[in-house]
């Protein structure tokens, strides 16, 4: 992150290279590492967790998969109140994560199974952080339209972290076990958690400095200018041509009462191509990645070549994660000379690569502990690379008064494909494994011919 300063220092007065208040950027980076481990900590323990209560492995899925339902209901009134800016968000956020972790915890003690979904379900309302995290990154008021894809990979370097630390910690805290009634293999997860947001709220309440208060009339972009000279621009900023609405198109002001309608009405044909692509590939990483974090622990656990405890199963995840972890790193500094579309072909190619590995090994039934790591392995690397990309390309293509519409379009399909995932993973050896990959590629499928179809729509300034 200091050398994404100094990289601005080189640039500065330039808009396109502007970066917000260190303070707060490492507060808002660290808030998406923290969504990350509450989503993932219980992962490698929800299944015990749930059996011991009663419940079963599609409940399991449930739990992991509801908070973003319950984050995607709040998204609409914090929206609403939260006037473009991000300090409420994150008072809201840490205050439910306490609650939401503290109620998962006290399930054990009450012995009621419906409690740990009332928790996660809690805990669900604070993972509207995810949105203000992937806003904040992309806001044009504070962030430069070439330094959106980098700090999109910050926030892909802290969901790789969560992916990773998460499930090893609960599955270690599994292992520990701490025999007792309150604080024990099944509930220390929560516990820790709700510590750890009260340490990051007081630090939130006394560092962040929020960004200034949003205009109150919108000047929207018209998306029918053209470019004099494509190919002369290419020339002097060394990028293929692009025609974000930000840099290239005229403006045409628009009245305060203008209706959302007419706003909608801005938009061509192709961007809304290009918005529907980002948005199907934002669904298919989060629910691929969802349902392989809710779905390895079941299957190793019911296949008697491996029979994973929580802490094994834990592990495995863990080990994925930190394996992948080097190259999401690595994509951070690439991310600023490599054009957005050209990563979301790489990485969606590599995770399919990991899912077409698994169909041969489920159909020639040679199962082991290699195999299936590289799988996994190509799976998380893979599509946690095609997730940089979505929203910083989308806001490169629309207007910068559109950065809070895309960003919730983002989320929503983020939230769909974690919830979906989530459940999809768990039922996945009830409905066969081969039925469960299958689907998979059938909608990597859709999403490699949306991919062709607007591949000369998704050029973008690099960075």
């Amino acid at each position: 992150m200091c050398r994404a300063r100094d990289v601005a220092d080189d640039h500065d007065g330039d808009p396109d290279f502007k970066l917000p208040k260190m303070a707060s950027l490492v507060i808002m980076i660290i808030y998406n590492i923290m969504l990350q481990l509450s989503f993932f900590i219980i992962v490698s323990s929800s299944n015990k967790y749930a059996e011991y209560l009663g419940g079963n492995a599609t409940f399991s899925g449930i739990v992991i998969g509801i908070p973003t339902v319950f984050a995607g209901l709040v998204l609409i009134p914090m929206t609403k109140y939260d006037k473009g800016r991000y300090t409420m968000p994150l008072h809201v956020g840490c205050f439910t994560a306490i609650l939401g972790h503290v109620a998962y915890a006290l399930a054990y003690r009450a012995d009621f199974l419906y409690m740990i979904l009332i928790g996660r379900c809690l805990s669900g309302l604070s993972f509207s952080g995810f949105l203000y995290s992937k806003r904040y990154c992309t806001d044009p008021r504070i962030v430069g339209i070439r330094r959106r894809t980098t700090l999109a990979s910050w926030l892909v370097i802290g969901q790789g972290l969560g992916m990773s630390l998460g499930p090893f910690l609960g599955g270690l805290l599994y292992k520990i076990g701490f025999r007792s009634s309150f604080f024990n293999g099944y509930t220390s997860p929560g516990w820790i958690m709700a510590c750890a947001y009260v340490v990051f709220w007081l630090i939130v309440t006394k560092y962040f400095e929020d960004v200034p208060p949003r205009e109150v009339s919108i000047d929207l972009q018209v998306i029918t200018g053209r470019v004099s000279s494509p190919l002369e621009e290419e020339k002097q900023i060394g990028d293929p041509p692009v025609l974000p609405p930000s840099a290239q198109t005229t403006r045409s002001p628009s009245p305060l009462e203008d209706s959302f309608t007419t706003q909608l009405s801005c938009i061509t044909l192709p961007q809304w191509g290009v918005i529907v692509c980002m948005c199907w590939f934002s669904m298919l990483s989060f629910f691929i990645l969802g349902s392989w974090e809710a779905n390895l622990p079941v299957f190793g656990g019911a296949t008697s070549g491996f029979n994973w405890s929580p802490f094994a199963a834990g592990n495995f995840i863990a080990l994925g994660g930190i394996t992948a972890f080097p190259f999401l790193l690595a994509n951070m500094f690439f991310a600023r000379r490599i054009q957005d579309r050209h990563l979301l072909a790489f990485g969606t190619g590599l995770g399919l690569t990991g899912l077409l590995i698994f169909v041969s090994i489920l159909r020639t039934q040679k199962l082991a502990y290699g195999p299936l790591f590289m799988c996994w392995w190509t799976v998380a690397l893979g599509f946690n690379l095609a997730s940089t990309v979505t929203l910083s390309l989308l806001s490169k293509q629309l207007p910068p008064e559109w950065n809070g519409r895309t960003s919730m379009a983002i989320q929503y399909s983020n939230y769909t494909g974690r919830v979906t995932g989530a459940i999809w993973g768990g039922s996945g050896v009830t409905v066969g494994m081969l039925n469960y990959v299958g689907l998979e590629i059938a909608l990597v499928g859709v999403g490699a011919v949306l991919f062709t179809t607007f591949w000369r729509k998704l050029k973008a300034k690099t960075g």
